[in-house]
Formats: structure tokens, sequence, C-alpha cells
């Protein structure tokens, strides 16, 4: 679809008045052959739209699973401040992303539509400031303020890109199943985006590794001192090593985002929704927020959402540092959470199968309670490489209907307040800003919480072992609190209201509505 097409068809006059009745018997307006293709997407601009979600995995992947091991044993910041870097970082979104969201709604229209501009002007700034996260500064003092002030900043430009994009899929198409297909290819390329950090940030800094540094050693006489001098050699080898490997790894992933980005913009056309339509009156940010916050099915989907995703990125945030030291996977932990994220992308097209067969509230049931024995499988066996990889497998699958489920869902939550509220307009950038402000939310409370955790455990950088008390934190890190968080969002999203016979009402009803 061209930019602006809906526009060009009401101006021109081009929609006919004639009228013919679907299969649920609902008049609709006949379409010439050549509107109908216009409005089929076509399996490029779905291919190019999904990749457009790319950039936000691929770094966030990388952030979820390095960023805490990075700042402990590479950038050599003390557990607690660390703790304060990652949720004070993520906690920023709280004000970014509703605000993002807001002025999104609040753009003008442009010859490259309403969410282009803002993804396209926000990409370069982003991956500089992504780049210097991975940066060790050569001030020892002003290290926290450093990746404080960078991280902040990335999250606020990766905001302005990724709201923007999110809110693209009320704009691409007008149409229930186009849109259901459009979300599953891009949560198909966006877990593939998760394998491609995982891989190229997990390979990159593991080709890196040298041997830890055992944390008990001779006690006496000159071997002590011997053995004393050495190791801190060997930590400044270590240190100087991974740190270079770290800026490698962020110089490639940087490259992949501007691509991606590149990718979206000149493939995806976004089409004015609200084209034919009277000019909508603008209301104030509290009334847009209240509207939308005052949604029943909405708030119940948010607050679901919440719990699974910190599930999830408890146990991603933790399972490297927990093969690293609990299991003592040393030199498997990068190919273990590759794993992950492959069995993640494998089952994607399974899960869209299973939503469009049995419906998306049993799918999230089933999807995401399959994880639940495999996380407490883990803690209980001995340590054991063979079931690590089967554990990653089957978390994998969960993942993947953790990813699917409630971002197909989201669009069904704005059709329905649509339906509800048919003279209110322009509101989707709302929606899915705060959406997207939960879900990086749910990552910066899991990441803070972690590592403060375990500071207060006793964590040891750069040791071979960690104390017993570290090991029991991770393992209520990867399992027993994951396992509660979900169980509290499968209750929620019981209450949740939108089942497949509301989404056929609603799709009937907006049908009804003048496009």
């Amino acid at each position: 679809m061209a930019r602006g097409e809906g526009a060009e068809q009401f101006s021109s006059g081009l929609l006919p008045t004639a009228k013919t009745v679907n299969q649920d018997g609902i008049k609709m307006p006949k379409l010439s052959p050549q509107q109908e293709r216009k409005r089929a997407l076509t399996v490029w601009s779905k291919v190019c739209f999904a990749i457009g979600g790319a950039p936000y995995q691929i770094t966030g992947s990388a952030l979820g699973f390095f960023l805490q091991i990075f700042l402990l044993d590479v950038a050599l910041v003390n557990p607690l401040n660390a703790s304060v870097i990652l949720f004070v970082g993520r906690a920023w979104d709280a004000v970014t992303d509703p605000t993002v969201g807001f002025l999104v709604s609040r753009t003008p229209w442009t010859r490259h539509g309403r969410m282009m501009p803002w993804i396209l002007m926000s990409t370069t700034p982003a991956v500089l400031c992504y780049s210097l996260i991975w940066v060790v500064p050569p001030i020892e003092e002003g290290k926290m303020m450093w990746y404080l002030l960078f991280y902040c900043l990335f999250q606020t430009l990766q905001t302005c890109f990724h709201v923007p994009y999110s809110a693209l899929t009320m704009f691409i198409s007008t149409e229930q199943k186009e849109r259901d297909s459009a979300t599953a290819y891009r949560m198909t390329v966006e877990v593939l985006g998760t394998v491609i950090g995982t891989a190229v940030q997990g390979q990159i800094v593991g080709m890196a590794n040298t041997p830890c540094i055992n944390s008990t050693s001779p006690t006496n006489g000159s071997n002590h001192s011997m053995h004393g001098n050495n190791s801190l050699i060997l930590l400044d080898n270590k240190v100087f090593n991974e740190r270079h490997a770290y800026m490698i790894a962020s110089a490639v992933i940087s490259l992949i985002y501007v691509l991606c980005a590149v990718v979206l913009f000149f493939g995806v056309r976004e089409q004015d929704n609200q084209s034919g339509l009277e000019e909508q009156k603008h209301v104030s940010f509290q009334t847009g927020l209240r509207l939308v916050i005052g949604h029943g099915p909405y708030v119940k989907l948010l607050l679901a959402t919440l719990f699974t995703s910190l599930a999830f990125m408890l146990l991603e945030g933790n399972f490297a540092l927990f093969i690293k030291y609990t299991l003592g996977f040393r030199e498997d932990f990068q190919n273990i959470l590759l794993v992950i994220m492959l069995s993640a992308t494998l089952t994607i097209p399974m899960w869209q199968w299973f939503l469009c067969r049995f419906g998306k509230k049993t799918a999230v049931y089933i999807g995401i309670t399959w994880a639940v024995p495999f996380m407490i499988l883990v803690v209980c066996v001995n340590s054991s490489l063979f079931v690590s990889y089967i554990v990653s497998v089957a978390a994998g699958a969960s993942v993947a209907a953790a990813f699917l489920l409630p971002w197909s869902m989201l669009p069904d939550v704005v059709d329905d307040f649509k339906v509800q509220n048919p003279t209110s307009h322009g509101h989707e950038a709302i929606f899915y800003s705060f959406y997207v402000f939960f879900t990086k939310f749910a990552s910066g409370v899991s990441l803070g919480v972690s590592t403060l955790a375990l500071s207060f455990a006793g964590y040891v950088t750069g040791v071979c072992v960690q104390s017993d008390s570290v090991n029991l934190t991770l393992k209520m890190l990867v399992s027993a609190a994951p396992v509660s968080l979900i169980a509290l969002g499968l209750l929620i999203f019981k209450m949740y209201p939108i089942n497949e016979e509301r989404r056929q009402y609603n799709n009937k009803q907006l049908q009804l509505l003048p496009r």
C-alpha cells in the first residue's frame, strides 16, 4: 500500500457505493479487483515490516543476557552500583515510553507517514549510544555515571524507534487477519533477532573467554605472594581481552540495527487509517491516557503480560550466571543461551498455527505453562550438560509463546476500544507505548532486583566458584521466582475478556465503520 493511499482514494472518489454481503452476512462496500489486491499485504511487505522489529530484540537480548556480566566481571562495577544502573536505566522508560507515545499520536501526517520519521531520525544516535554502553571509560570515579547516562540515552532513543514501530501494526492494514499474519512474521523475526544478538555477543565474547581466578590460594610465604601477583596479571589480561570483544560485538550489532531500519523504511508503506474521516479534535495527554487506561481488557492484558514478562526476564537475565557458576559450565554458557533462542525461533510458526486453531487464550495457557516443569527440573537434577540443553530447548518453546501471544492480542484490544469508542481516534501509539513500557519495566525490575540480590548474597567478581549463598540465590532467580510470577500472570489472563467470539464480533462491527 502506498503511503497516503487512503486519502487518495477518498479524495478521488474511488470508493464505490455498491454493497456486497460477506460470509458473515455483513454488507460491505464492493471493491474492484485492483483495490482488493491493494488491501492485501504482500509477503515482501510483511517480511520488511518484520525485519524492523529485529533491532529492538537484537540489542535487547545482548543487554539482557550480557550487560549484567559485563558490568560485574569486565567493567568491574560493584554489584550495588550495577543494580542501580540496570534498574534506573529501565525505570527511565516510565517517562520516555508514555511521553513518546503521546508525541507520536500528535505527530502530523507526512509524505513518509506518521511513524516512519520517528524511526528514521532515532536510528543513528541510538546505535552510537548503544556502542558507548560497551566501552569501559578510563575514569574510575565517573564509571557509574558513564553507564547510567548512555544506558538511559539509549533507552530513550530506542523508545523513539520501537513505540512508533509497534504502533505501525495498526497502520499497515485495517484487516485483523492481515495484522495477525504480519504479527506472526514480526515475532518470528524478532525471536530470530534474539538469536542473532545472543550469537553475535556470545560467540565473539566467548572467543575472548580466559581462565578464571581460583578463590582459594596457598596461604604461606612467597608462594602466596607469587600466586597473588599471577592472579592479578591474569585478571588484567582477561578484562583487557573481553573489553575488546564486547566493543567488536557492539559494532557488529550496531551495523545490523542500521540495516534493519533501512529495510523497514524503504519496504513498508504506512496507511493513514484516519483518511476520509473528519479531522479529529486533539485531546490532551491526560484525557487520552484516561481513555486508554480505563479500558478493562487493556489493563488485564498489561498486568498479565507484566508478570509473565518479568518471569522470563528473570530467567533470561540470570541464566548465563546460573550456567556459569551454579552448574559450572563456563565454556558452554553462550551455546546454551543460543539453543534457547534457536528453539524459540523454530517454534514461533507452531504457536501461530496453534492460536489460529485453538484460540489465543488457550495458546497462552499451554505455551507459557510449558516452561514451568523444566524450570523446576534444572535446579533439582544434579549438574548435567545434557539436561541443561534439554531444558534450553523446552524453555525456548515457551519463550516463543511469551513473545508472540501477548503482542498478537494487543491489536484485538485496540479494536475492542475502537468498537466501544467509535468517535475517539488516534490513540494507537498510546496503547503501544504503555505496552512497551511495561515490558521494559519488567526487564529493568528483573535486572535490578537480580543484581541487588546477588550483591547481598556475596557475589565476587572474577572468581571460578561463588559461595553457596550466591548459588542458592541464582536457583531462586531462575526457578522459584519465575514459576510464581507465571502462575500469577496466568490467573490474570483468565480474567482477560476478549475470546474468539468477541474478536469476531469486533471485526464485524469495525467493518461497518467508515474507512
